[in-house]
């Protein structure tokens, strides 16, 4: 298994980001792309998911953000996509508490948790993740941490692409949008408040 991959973040779309290492560029889906930065140097916490025919690498900030991820993936019902669309609400913490507290609601807004799926997770995962709350640092999600914003309406474009990726219908979106607009943020902010909006 690859650990990690140490790079250059050469390319950023909203699904994956492509880390340059010794001439090869690595293919990482994520949670939030956007998180990163163009050229900005990288270590990226890896799991390789094999299955049938399909190769494919998914990255973390953290290995605490990772651990949660493979938590997740062993949940009946709950593929690398679902895994990816509960991390990318940017809150780790609150999926935790939501598990703890078996808070089904809560559960049931991220994309293709349906209640059945929100008590599975429960069910498997409750008791076995408080091992993980003291690895999370609240500055690591913080939305007041530095960025580069240069605003136009290419990050907000991007930031729907990244919610239809994650599984949200365009009519959900649309409820968020008209709030989105009137402010002027990087990416990866209009992903993180729009998510905010969506899982109330």
């Amino acid at each position: 298994m690859i650990e990690f991959i140490k790079g250059t973040v050469e390319y950023i779309n909203p699904e994956y980001i492509v880390i340059e290492n010794n001439g090869v560029g690595y293919q990482i889906y994520t949670p939030n792309p956007f998180i990163f930065k163009r050229e900005s140097q990288e270590t990226v916490y890896t799991y390789q998911h094999v299955r049938e025919e399909i190769l494919a690498l998914y990255g973390f900030k953290t290995r605490e953000e990772r651990a949660l991820f493979l938590k997740l993936l062993n949940v009946t019902g709950i593929g690398p996509k679902g895994g990816l669309a509960i991390l990318a609400s940017g809150e780790p913490e609150q999926v935790i508490r939501a598990i703890e507290n078996e808070d089904e609601k809560y559960l049931v807004k991220f994309p293709g948790v349906g209640k059945k799926t929100a008590r599975q997770i429960i069910l498997d995962l409750k008791g076995k993740l408080n091992d993980l709350i003291p690895s999370f640092h609240p500055d690591l999600f913080s939305e007041d941490h530095e960025l580069e914003i240069n605003t136009s309406h290419t990050e907000l474009d991007e930031a729907v692409e990244a919610l239809k990726v994650l599984g949200y219908a365009e009519r959900e979106i649309k409820k968020v949008l008209p709030e989105l607009r009137k402010e002027k943020l990087s990416t990866d902010q209009y992903i993180k408040k729009a998510l905010q909006k969506l899982l109330k």
